[in-house]
C-alpha cells in the first residue's frame, strides 16, 4: 500500500535560527576556537555537535567561560545579571539573541519603568522565560495557563501589562490572554503581540496537514518549545503526533496503520534531518510525497555588529 506523506511549508530553520547559527560560525572564524556558546544556541543537539566539531565550547554559564574570552550568547535571550558577569569576566560578549525576543525583553522594561506589574506567559524553566524575566523579577508573574490567572494578587490591579514568550502555541495563549484581560479589563500589551511569525506559520502548516493526517510526526528536540507546541496543535486538530529527534524515533508499527503521514520540524531543526525521516518512511513502503504550504518566509534578520 502506496502512504501519502505530507510536508508542512514553512517548517524548520527560521530567521532567528539562521542567524544564531551564523552568528557562531563567523565569531569563530574572526577570533579562531575555542569560542564558548552559553547554553545551546538553539535547541537542537544535531546543530549543537555540528558547531562542536568547528570548535564551539558549549557551557551551562558565563561563570564557566575563562576570562578574558569569547561567549555567545544563545538566541533565547538572557537576563542583564548574565550580561553584568560576563562584564566582570573581561568576556568578549557576542549575542545572537533573536530580535523577536529582543522586542519582548524591551517591552517588559519599558513596562517596568512605568510601574506596572508585568504577568508574563509562558513555560517556567525554559531559557527564554528566564531572561525576560530578569528584566524585571520583582514585579514579574509568571504564568502557564488561564488557571494561573484566577487569585493572582497585584499590588495596583489597574497598572499591568503582559509580554509572551515567542514560541508558544497561538490558541493556548489567547485564553491565557483573555483570561487577563477579563480579570484586569485595563491591561497592556504590545500593540503586534509577541508570537513569532515563524510560530505562527508552522503552527498554521501542521494545523493544515493534521486535517488530512492519521499521523504527524513532527522532526525537533525535547527541550524545543516550539516543536512540542507544533505537537499538540496537531493532536488539537485530530491527528496522533509524536516528536521525535531524527528518524529513529519512528516506530514502524506507527507508519504501518497510517495511510496519511504529516511530517513538520521545529524552527531549530535542519532540514537534513526531515529528509532522513521521508527516506525512514520510504524504506518501509512506497510513498507519494506532497508539500503543503501555507506561507512564503523571506525574512531575514542582519547579524549583530560583532560580526557582522
Amino acid at each position: 500500500m502506496t502512504k501519502t506523506i505530507l510536508l508542512a511549508a514553512p517548517r524548520g530553520f527560521c530567521a532567528g535560527v539562521d542567524r544564531a547559527i551564523e552568528v557562531v560560525e563567523r565569531a569563530l572564524e574572526i577570533h579562531g576556537p575555542p569560542v564558548y556558546v552559553r547554553k545551546q544556541i538553539v535547541h537542537n543537539l544535531h546543530v549543537v555537535r555540528g558547531l562542536e566539531a568547528k570548535g564551539a565550547v558549549f557551557v551551562e554559564s558565563e561563570q564557566e567561560v575563562p576570562e578574558g574570552s569569547v561567549c555567545v550568547l544563545s538566541a533565547h535571550g538572557v537576563a542583564p545579571t548574565v550580561y553584568a558577569g560576563a562584564k566582570e569576566r573581561n568576556l568578549t560578549v557576542v549575542d545572537a539573541t533573536c530580535p523577536l525576543v529582543t522586542k519582548v525583553h524591551v517591552e517588559a522594561r519599558r513596562f517596568a519603568r512605568q510601574g506596572k506589574t508585568i504577568f508574563l506567559i509562558g513555560h517556567a524553566g525554559h531559557e527564554e522565560v528566564e531572561g525576560t524575566f530578569g528584566e524585571a523579577p520583582g514585579r514579574t508573574i509568571i504564568v502557564d495557563r488561564p488557571e494561573d490567572v484566577a487569585g493572582t494578587e497585584v499590588p495596583d490591579p489597574a497598572n499591568v501589562a503582559f509580554v509572551s514568550q515567542t514560541t508558544l502555541a497561538l490558541d493556548e495563549t489567547a485564553e491565557v490572554m483573555g483570561a487577563l484581560r477579563q480579570r484586569f479589563p485595563l491591561i497592556s500589551s504590545s500593540a503586534k503581540g509577541d508570537i513569532c511569525y515563524a510560530s505562527q506559520n508552522r503552527q498554521n502548516a501542521v494545523k493544515a496537514i493534521a486535517a488530512r493526517s492519521d499521523l504527524v510526526l513532527v522532526v525537533g528536540s525535547t527541550n524545543s518549545s516550539n516543536a512540542n507546541r507544533l505537537v499538540e496543535v496537531a493532536r488539537d486538530n485530530g491527528a496522533e503526533s509524536y516528536l521525535i529527534e531524527d528518524e529513529q524515533g519512528i516506530e514502524p508499527g506507527w507508519i504501518d496503520a497510517a495511510g496519511v503521514i504529516g511530517v513538520s520540524s521545529g524552527a531549530s531543526t535542519p532540514e537534513f534531518l526531515v529528509q532522513r525521516v521521508v527516506d525512514f518512511v520510504a524504506g518501509l513502503h512506497a510513498v507519494e510525497v506532497e508539500e503543503v504550504e501555507v506561507a512564503v518566509e523571506s525574512v531575514r534578520f542582519p547579524l549583530p555588529s560583532s560580526v557582522g
